[in-house]
């Protein structure tokens, strides 16, 4: 069939010009003037060749032009806004490849228990929400560390001492435990003669099977959770609009949220908030969603998964990705191993959520569906199960662009490295965890030896064996803020003292790799490549500008430095265009 080529367009032909250009064409007349420029900077593109630049320009939600100060200035139009940057550093929009932000914001605007420092700065911050919140039917929130309590399990006595009269859920900062008070238990029905759900544990008293006041995994934890009243839409919102605000002061532009759930009133349940908020044009952030499988249920969810998929389709925000949550955590012995934990004497190993072979039927049925898979494997058996159900599903299916990734990672067998190349799986690492605090002194290598131990999180071996890296914050789990997890990838030290001691040097990753692992490779993840993690022309105008160049400044100093600016699409969603310091919210 033929086509009628315009008139402008073929006088473009005749004359030679590119359509590869950043020229706009309108009633044939030349329209370069760019809406913004920025000039005098230090910009790391990020690039396949890992270039810098000095300018940029803008033009809608789009890049037009990366190069010198001086090739800019064709860009200038009347109306171009002109910022100088006066040597400051300019980088693609941070992508958090694991992260939470509905359920960090919920956890932050409830009984928020994160600037506790002790057992008894809980128990006050618990006492105070709900002196505060007389009328509410329960204390919900979250943000204590199980470092802080002896084997890592608080006490329902601490909160009965204090609230006593309605039921009080606040959970762990990993997500993987709850904390309750005897009426939650009351009420939730558990009592000494409640059997463990499957896959989930109700932590007892020491020679007693009265409930000690921890529950351990989703399905533990779901007896008390199903007790709570639902939250509302505006509650939902909110949150968002809290965790939304506190990635965007870090930089970060877009998100893979690791747990859409699809049931309960918790608030995973998050698709129509994002959905919403997109329709309303309040979303600062693009957004990935993992849809979660539900360990308690079957090849039944399938058909509601694919639900999900087609209607969470909004401009900025899809769900192309399931989240399978294999195992638990190595600090309360819920995480999956291959040899038992050394600190007990009956040869536990941990739990699979998923039997191997289910496993195998579920990866291989939703990759012949066109799902990511994201994968929580912490333990080195779940990486192990893990990787073998993604082989399966490569064999029965072949080989396509599925970019399945695997996030935490925390222990591996040496052996299960050089797989995640093989079969084209994305080692999603929180870098921030990858240095010796106490839950790696005291929960974690006192319960694997210090053969085993060597192998946690070994961050520069996966890289090194050619597989990509992307990195998340897990936040709410530990801070959202890109920046601690990049220094500590590079110095494999506590990045807000330095004075840690060094955990695994030969772990180390270089600064371009992990400033990688948090753009373009976790673009690569959420399938934005092409149109986000790196500052090239026809790329989607995310950016950030940072105080100082992080490639000049001490290693040590990076978390230091500040994001000033952060735009999503050529338009600010943090700072203005003056480049000053803001007042942080949260760390």
């Amino acid at each position: 069939m033929s086509k009628v080529i315009p008139f402008a367009f073929a006088l473009l032909i005749l004359s030679g010009c590119s359509l590869n250009s950043s020229t706009t064409y309108v009633s044939g007349q030349s329209i370069k003037n760019a809406d913004l420029i920025l000039l005098n900077g230090e910009i790391y593109k990020v690039d396949a060749n890992r270039s810098w630049a000095d300018a940029v320009a803008v033009r809608g939600n789009k890049i037009v032009y990366v190069g010198t100060n001086k090739g800019v200035q064709e860009y200038r139009g009347q109306n171009t806004r002109v910022i100088d940057l006066d040597g400051k550093m300019v980088l693609p929009g941070f992508q958090d490849a694991h992260v939470h932000p509905i359920e960090a914001g919920m956890a932050y605007l409830g009984c928020s228990l994160h600037d506790g420092k002790s057992v008894e700065d809980y128990v006050r911050l618990a006492a105070n929400c709900a002196e505060q919140s007389a009328d509410a039917p329960f204390v919900d929130g979250g943000g204590w560390t199980m470092d802080l309590f002896e084997n890592g399990l608080p006490d329902k006595k601490m909160l009965d001492a204090v609230i006593s009269d309605r039921p009080v859920i606040l959970k762990s900062a990993t997500g993987h435990q709850l904390w309750v008070n005897s009426k939650t238990l009351e009420i939730a029905g558990i009592d000494a003669n409640t059997p463990n759900p499957p896959g989930g544990r109700i932590d007892r008293y020491d020679g007693s099977n009265e409930p000690s006041g921890s529950l351990q995994e989703n399905s533990a934890m779901n007896l008390a959770f199903d007790t709570r009243p639902p939250y509302t839409t505006s509650q939902m919102q909110a949150a968002l609009k809290f965790g939304q605000h506190y990635l965007n002061q870090y930089g970060v532009t877009t998100v893979q949220d690791a747990l859409l759930k699809l049931d309960g009133n918790e608030a995973y349940v998050g698709g129509p908030t994002y959905a919403a908020m997109d329709k309303l044009d309040e979303l600062t952030l693009r957004v990935v969603g993992a849809l979660v499988w539900n360990t308690e249920l079957g090849l039944e969810q399938i058909d509601r998964i694919i639900e999900a998929r087609n209607r969470f389709n909004t401009p900025q925000f899809n769900t192309p990705s399931v989240k399978i949550w294999l195992d638990g955590v190595m600090e309360v012995h819920t995480a999956a191993l291959l040899e038992p934990y050394t600190d007990r004497d009956d040869n536990h190993r941990g739990n699979l959520l998923i039997a191997p072979e289910l496993l195998d039927t579920i990866v291989t049925r939703l990759d012949a569906l066109g799902f990511q898979i994201h994968f929580h494997a912490i333990g080195d058996a779940a990486i192990r199960h893990s990787l073998d159900s993604l082989q399966v599903a490569r064999q029965i299916n072949g080989v396509r662009d599925s970019r399945h990734h695997m996030s935490h990672l925390q222990l591996f067998d040496p052996a299960d490295i050089p797989r995640l190349r093989q079969l084209d799986v994305v080692a999603n690492f929180q870098p921030y965890w990858a240095w010796a605090d106490k839950f790696i002194t005291e929960l974690t290598t006192p319960k694997l030896g210090s053969e085993r131990s060597r192998w946690l999180y070994p961050i520069g071996s996966v890289l090194d064996s050619g597989a990509i890296v992307a990195f998340g914050s897990d936040w709410f789990v530990t801070s959202g803020n890109p920046l601690l997890g990049i220094e500590t990838a590079v110095t494999r030290r506590d990045p807000l003292t330095n004075v840690s001691d060094a955990f695994i040097d030969s772990e180390r990753i270089n600064l371009a790799d992990a400033i990688a692992a948090y753009t373009i490779n976790s673009a690569y993840v959420n399938f934005m490549e092409k149109d986000t993690g790196s500052i090239e022309v026809g790329k989607l105008a995310d950016l950030i500008v940072i105080d100082q160049n992080l490639f000049v400044i001490a290693a040590h100093e990076i978390s230091d430095a500040q994001v000033l600016l952060t735009l999503l699409g050529g338009s600010p969603v943090y700072g203005d265009w003056t480049l000053k310091p803001q007042v942080k919210t949260f760390k």
